[in-house]
C-alpha cells in the first residue's frame, strides 16, 4: 500500500486546512451554547478548544480576582464530594459507583485561597492536546460531559435544567444559531472582498460536456442547460441551481438553438455517486481554448502564440474545445503539428509546432471568467450583508434537499470522514477557496446537529419540544439512557464514515 503521499505538501496544506476550519467552527458552535448559557445566567464550567483527557495545554480562569494560568497542567479535579445518607454512609449506584455531588458555593468558599475549584460563576478556558473538536460543559445538563449519576441532587437556581423550557431550547439551539450565523458572515466577507461571479448559464455557447451516465439520460455534448423542472437555470456558481439540476425530473436544454426537454428517470442518482467517486464529473463546461501565456522553449513559444489566441484546429481537425484540442494533441504526442489559430479574428497559420511526450504545448489557458461573458458583482459593506445572509440561506436549503441521499444505500456509501472532508479542501493555500469551504461545512454542522439524535443538539430540542408540549419533562435517567443510544448511534455512523473512506484510500 502506498503511503507517499504522506510526505506530499498538499497532504499537509489539507491537513493544516482542515484542522483550522474545524477549529473555527468548533469554537462558533460551542460559543454560541455558551453564549446563550450566559445570558440566561447558567453556570458554564468549561470552555475549551479541542479536547483535553487527562491534562490541557494552556488554561486560564479568574480566582479570587486575578487570572490563573496554567500551562501543559494535569487537569484539576472537579468541585464534587461524596454523597453521604443519614446514617454517613457513602452513597453508591445500583452498579456500586459513588455518587458524588457538586460542592456548595459555601464549601468551595472554605477551599483555600487561589484554589482553582473556588469562583464557581467564573468560567474555565482552556485548550486541549487532542484536535479534534471542543466542548462547553454547562453545569446542569445531561451530556457527553456529565450523566444523570452526576445530576443526581437537587437542582439549583443556577443550573442548566432549572432554567424555563424555553430558556434550555435557546442554549440548545445556540450552537447551530452561530454556525449559520458563521456562515453568513463569511460569506458577506467573501461579498465584499471578492463580490460574485456569475456566470450565466445560456452564456456558456459551447455548451457542455456531458458524463457517459449524463448522456445515457438524453444529454448530449454542446448542450447548454437553462431550466429544470420549469425553474430558470441562472448562474451557473450557484449550488442551488446545481443542485435544482442534479435532483430535477425534467431539464430544458438548448440544443443546436432549440430548446429540449429531457425526462431523468428515478434510481439514476446512485450511478452518479459511483461516478463521483472515481472523480467523474456529471458535466464540465466546455472551453475555448484561449492563450493567456507561452512558456518559453515549449511548443507554444515556437509557434508563436500570444495572449488572446484562439485555437481553431490541429492538423486540420477542427477543435473548438478544450476536450477536441487535448484529444488531437494527445493523438501527436512527441510529433510536429500543424496549429491553426485567432489572432485579433484573423486565421494564423503555424507550422512544425511540437508537441511534448505528455501531449503538451506549454501553455497557460485563459479561465473561466476571462473567457466566458461573466460578470463581477461588487458590493459595499452593507450591501455585502444580507447578499451574504441570503448565500447562507441558499446553501442551507441546497443542502437539506441533498441530505435526503444520506438515507439510502447508495448515499451511506458516499458518507466520509476526515479523509474525505479533508480532500475538498485545496491543494495549495487559497484563503478564498479555504473560507468558502469553511462556510458551508459551518452549513453541514449546523444541519447535522439538528437532527433528533440523543446526543446532538437535535436530541436535547426533541426533549425540550416534548416537555414545552407536554409540561413534563423526561427524567434524567431516560436521558441518560437516550444519550447511551445516542452515543452508539454517532459511533456506528463514525464508524461508517471512517470505513468508507479506508475503502476508498484502498481502491484509490
Amino acid at each position: 500500500m502506498d503511503f507517499s503521499f504522506l510526505t506530499t505538501q498538499s497532504f499537509w496544506i489539507k491537513t493544516i486546512e482542515l484542522l483550522l476550519a474545524l477549529t473555527i467552527l468548533v469554537v462558533a458552535h460551542e460559543f454560541g451554547h455558551f453564549l446563550f448559557a450566559k445570558l440566561f445566567k447558567a453556570r458554564v464550567d468549561k470552555f475549551y478548544a479541542f479536547f483535553n483527557p487527562n491534562f490541557s495545554l494552556f488554561r486560564i480562569k479568574r480566582v479570587d480576582g486575578k487570572l490563573r494560568v496554567r500551562f501543559f497542567s494535569s487537569n484539576i479535579k472537579d468541585a464534587v464530594v461524596e454523597m453521604k445518607d443519614e446514617k454517613g454512609q457513602v452513597k453508591k449506584d445500583e452498579k456500586g459507583n459513588t455518587l458524588y455531588r457538586p460542592m456548595t458555593d459555601q464549601e468551595r468558599a472554605e477551599l483555600p485561597q487561589g484554589d482553582w475549584r473556588r469562583d464557581p460563576d467564573n468560567t474555565e478556558y482552556g485548550i486541549g492536546w487532542i484536535p479534534l473538536g471542543g466542548y462547553c460543559r454547562i453545569v446542569g445538563m445531561v451530556d457527553e460531559t456529565q450523566s444523570a449519576a452526576d445530576l443526581a441532587t437537587e437542582p439549583e437556581p443556577y443550573e442548566f435544567r432549572s432554567k424555563a423550557p424555553w430558556k434550555r431550547l435557546l442554549i440548545m439551539l445556540g450552537g447551530v444559531l452561530f454556525n449559520l450565523l458563521l456562515a453568513m458572515i463569511i460569506y458577506s466577507g467573501l461579498m465584499y472582498t471578492q463580490g460574485e461571479h456569475v456566470i450565466p448559464f445560456e452564456k456558456i455557447t459551447l455548451g457542455m460536456d456531458f458524463s457517459d451516465t449524463a448522456e445515457k439520460l438524453g444529454f448530449r455534448d454542446g448542450d447548454i442547460p437553462v431550466k429544470a423542472d420549469g425553474h430558470k437555470l441562472e448562474n451557473l456558481n450557484d449550488m442551488n441551481d446545481l443542485n435544482d439540476l442534479i435532483m430535477a425530473k425534467e431539464v430544458t436544454v438548448l440544443r443546436n438553438g432549440k430548446e429540449t426537454t429531457i425526462s431523468i428517470p428515478k434510481g439514476y442518482l446512485s450511478q452518479l455517486e459511483a461516478d463521483a467517486k472515481n472523480d467523474i464529473q456529471f458535466m464540465t463546461v466546455r472551453m475555448p481554448v484561449v492563450v493567456k501565456s507561452a512558456m518559453l522553449n515549449q511548443g507554444g513559444e515556437k509557434a508563436g502564440l500570444k495572449e488572446g489566441d484562439r485555437m481553431v484546429a490541429v492538423n486540420g481537425v477542427p477543435t473548438p474545445s478544450f476536450t477536441e484540442f487535448t484529444a488531437e494533441l494527445t493523438k501527436n504526442k512527441g510529433k510536429n503539428i500543424t496549429l491553426e489559430f485567432l489572432r485579433d479574428g484573423k486565421s494564423v497559420t503555424a507550422s512544425n509546432v511540437p508537441v511534448d511526450d505528455a501531449g503538451k504545448l506549454g501553455i497557460q489557458l485563459a479561465s473561466l471568467q476571462e473567457v466566458y461573458d461573466t460578470k463581477v458583482l461588487h458590493y459595499s459593506f452593507f450591501r455585502s450583508i444580507p447578499r451574504g445572509i441570503k448565500m447562507g440561506v441558499e446553501q442551507t436549503i441546497g443542502y437539506i434537499k441533498q441530505l435526503k441521499m444520506v438515507f439510502t444505500p447508495e448515499g451511506a456509501k458516499s458518507v466520509g470522514s476526515f479523509g474525505t472532508i479533508g480532500s475538498i479542501f485545496p491543494s495549495t493555500w487559497n484563503w478564498v477557496g479555504f473560507w468558502n469551504i469553511t462556510a458551508f461545512i459551518s452549513i453541514i454542522l449546523a444541519v447535522m446537529n439538528v437532527l433528533p439524535i440523543p446526543l446532538l443538539d437535535g436530541g436535547h430540542v426533541m426533549f425540550l419540544l416534548y416537555e414545552i408540549i407536554t409540561g413534563r419533562q423526561p427524567s434524567e435517567k431516560f436521558q441518560d439512557i437516550a444519550m447511551k443510544i445516542g452515543m452508539v448511534l454517532i459511533l456506528a455512523l463514525m464508524l461508517l464514515a471512517i470505513g468508507n473512506d479506508i475503502i476508498r484510500f484502498i481502491i484509490k
